[in-house]
């Protein structure tokens, strides 16, 4: 396995995810929702930002704890992604995408978190 986080397929498809709703965020309305926002860049920023932060540990124990908030934050852009829709932001056509991206996230952090699991030396 690859020591550096940017190797791993799971950051690759975060990036993408952040991307998205960068992109996303970018239309008038969201612009104007300045404090919704605001939560969903550092929702979906923690993200990576904790996968890369947990690999940079050595420390198997470490590494799953930052997975597991990386997991909780992808399930928060989730939540936020469909509150989106139920507030008019936008419709549900423009997120879906990004929902589904970020559900398949969440299942790769948790096979990573197993994998480590196993895996796991008396670190």
């Amino acid at each position: 396995m690859s020591s550096n986080f940017v190797d791993f397929e799971v950051y690759k498809k975060s990036v993408q995810l952040t991307k998205g709703i960068y992109m996303l965020l970018s239309s008038s309305v969201f612009i104007r929702e300045s404090a919704f926002s605001t939560q969903l860049k550092r929702a979906v920023l923690s993200i990576t930002n904790n996968i890369a932060e947990g690999s940079e540990y050595n420390n198997n124990n470490q590494f799953i704890r930052y997975l597991k908030i990386a997991k909780g934050s992808c399930a928060e852009v989730r939540n936020m992604l469909i509150l989106a829709n139920e507030l008019n932001f936008a419709n549900i056509d423009e997120l879906k995408g990004l929902i589904n991206l970020s559900t398949e996230i969440s299942q790769q952090l948790s096979n990573f978190i197993n994998y480590l699991d196993r895996n796991r030396s008396k670190d």
